[in-house]
């Protein structure tokens, strides 16, 4: 078999590299290199980078004062008409619905306190929809996922295992802190 130009210069650069170093000492080398790759990422400079991640356009826009508009700094997830349109509040359903028993979640960031929280938010059902006006059907996609995960999905109407599955609007209830 005969060898090729790229075979005798990889054996003659491997064979000078043998001549003039140890195994040892190539592993030494080795070893620091894969201990200081390691605490890279402990460096300052990349923790202070992972703390400033970019704003979502509804957290640049949302506020805490009016529960009736959908940049409520809840509804980032909700998906459907707003309930405090509807005679009940952003977190207690109307009068004469009742709440499905199951939820999606998402999780907020209060503008006030800049703090990440847990939002729950459930479908009333047992009425037909809702019929507030255009400003308060709302579609929030801040950390919606596709229908595979389920409980992050808002666009499924969660009204199973109640008497009626007919849907009437949406609440968002806070859960507790995300962090």
């Amino acid at each position: 078999m005969s060898k090729t130009y790229f075979d005798k210069t990889s054996e003659r650069w491997v064979r000078r590299l043998a001549g003039f170093s140890s195994r040892r000492s190539f592993l030494s080398r080795f070893g620091a290199v894969v201990t200081a790759g390691a605490a890279l990422p402990l460096l300052p400079v990349a923790r202070s980078q992972a703390a400033e991640a970019p704003k979502t356009d509804f957290e640049r826009y949302s506020q805490t004062t009016d529960d009736t508009k959908c940049n409520y700094w809840k509804y980032c997830a909700s998906s459907g008409v707003l309930c405090s349109c509807c005679g009940g509040d952003h977190h207690t359903c109307p009068p004469g619905t009742e709440a499905s028993p199951i939820s999606w979640i998402g999780t907020c960031v209060n503008p006030e306190d800049k703090k990440p929280y847990i939002i729950a938010y459930r479908d009333c059902c047992g009425k037909s929809v809702c019929p507030a006006d255009r400003s308060c059907s709302c579609d929030g996609e801040d950390g919606a996922l596709p229908a595979y995960r389920a409980q992050l999905d808002n666009h499924v109407i969660w009204c199973f295992g109640n008497a009626t599955q007919v849907y009437h609007c949406s609440t968002s209830a806070l859960v507790g802190p995300a962090n």
